[in-house]
């Protein structure tokens, strides 16, 4: 039997084993433009063993529940004929990754893993949550939870946070092309929760050898966040002191994230991004008063401007025409992009989280982009914007 056929068989004896975790489709080469991604978990429904699929769009997600021969037959038609060409089973005790190389063979690695919970087979709408474990020593210097891995009562909405930030990315992560070293820069990376938990999450969960740096001007809690890694034996993630303007990514930069960088603070970690010609980037932009100076300077008269004229609707609306030009800008440089929320309306206005993953762009289209920038620059009377301004396009 061929390793294709012979994972089939063994991935259907862990189903029925209860070993699988869950399982993963990625690196789709099909003809459907907007899937992106299938997750797959062992549920019950009325007392039978079921498979879960999450079908994963640009835009939206679909869930289909499968016998498991069904659900055999629908993976084998996924990955032989549909196009996905990477498949990664979790279970309790051992991760398997088949992935197909460019000349169309299944390839099989093994890896060990310990610690890991047994599938939730509930079939709720509960957040799956990421983490590889609660009890990890990181959690506890950084005051998240307690030495038995319980969560603080004072520390949920960050731990909700940090799983949700995983969640929100794991897709995008999973279909970062394979290499020998990932090498991720998180600029103001602040008291490093996140960067942490991207951290464990690929190099534990994703077993993907990588080099994360967190970049932070203030002193102090660059030297905490250092030594919190060390004793956590991340051997690989260090945080540097610096601005983001400042950074240079001597290795080369894989992933850029930056997360509440202000105002065109967050246009300067795009511009090292595209220059590095980052897989994936991904910003959750902080306050917009760039362009909106340049609204109250301009007062542009158009079908719109009722609404302008109500400061608080000015505010929204330079947010909105802010990420708006970032997310074209970098669709200009070849990448796709996602505009989500990250943080509940509760707890921060401020909550848009732009994930942009590296992909091909014609000639053609790029000058669409740029003609459609210069409309929207002149209609609601905008004379630049940073990024724009970095990028040499506002000329």
């Amino acid at each position: 039997m061929s390793v294709y056929t012979d994972f089939l068989k063994d991935l259907q004896e862990a189903i029925l084993s209860q070993r699988l975790v869950k399982l993963s489709l990625g690196n789709y080469k099909g003809l459907d433009k907007t899937l992106k991604n299938v997750y797959i978990k062992p549920v019950l429904l009325k007392q039978e063993l079921k498979l879960s699929f999450v079908y994963r769009y640009a835009t939206k997600d679909i869930t289909k529940n499968y016998s498991l021969e069904d659900a055999i037959s629908e993976l084998d038609d996924l990955t032989q004929f549909k196009g996905f060409r990477r498949m990664h089973a979790q279970l309790l005790e051992a991760d398997w990754i088949m992935q197909m190389n460019k000349k169309g063979e299944w390839r099989l690695d093994k890896s060990q893993v310990s610690g890991r919970d047994q599938a939730d087979l509930t079939h709720d709408h509960k957040k799956e949550r990421r983490l590889t474990s609660s009890k990890q020593s990181y959690l506890q210097d950084l005051k998240l939870t307690d030495a038995e891995g319980q969560v603080f009562k004072n520390a949920q909405d960050k731990w909700k946070q940090i799983n949700h930030y995983i969640e929100l990315l794991s897709g995008a992560l999973e279909g970062l092309p394979q290499q020998e070293q990932l090498n991720v820069v998180d600029m103001g990376a602040g008291k490093g929760y996140l960067t942490f938990a991207l951290y464990d999450y690929l190099q534990h969960v994703l077993q993907r050898n990588a080099s994360v740096i967190g970049v932070e001007f203030r002193k102090d809690l660059v030297d905490f966040c250092n030594q919190v890694a060390e004793k956590a034996s991340f051997s690989g993630l260090h945080f540097v002191e610096g601005t983001i303007a400042d950074f240079k990514a001597d290795q080369g930069m894989d992933v850029l994230i930056a997360l509440h960088a202000c105002d065109t603070a967050t246009d300067d970690a795009i511009y090292q991004g595209i220059q590095q010609e980052a897989s994936l980037i991904v910003v959750a932009p902080c306050c917009h008063k760039q362009v909106r100076r340049e609204l109250e300077a301009v007062k542009a008269k158009n079908d719109l401007d009722f609404m302008t004229k109500h400061g608080i609707f000015l505010e929204r609306h330079a947010e909105m025409l802010t990420d708006s030009i970032r997310a074209l800008i970098m669709e200009y440089y070849g990448y796709e992009t996602k505009v989500m929320q990250f943080i509940a309306d509760q707890h921060t206005p401020k909550n848009v989280m732009i994930v942009a993953s590296k992909r091909n762009v014609q000639p053609n289209k790029q000058a669409e982009i740029l003609a459609k920038l210069q409309s929207l620059k002149s209609y609601f009377g905008v004379g630049y914007q940073h990024l724009e301004r970095l990028c040499g396009l506002d000329k």
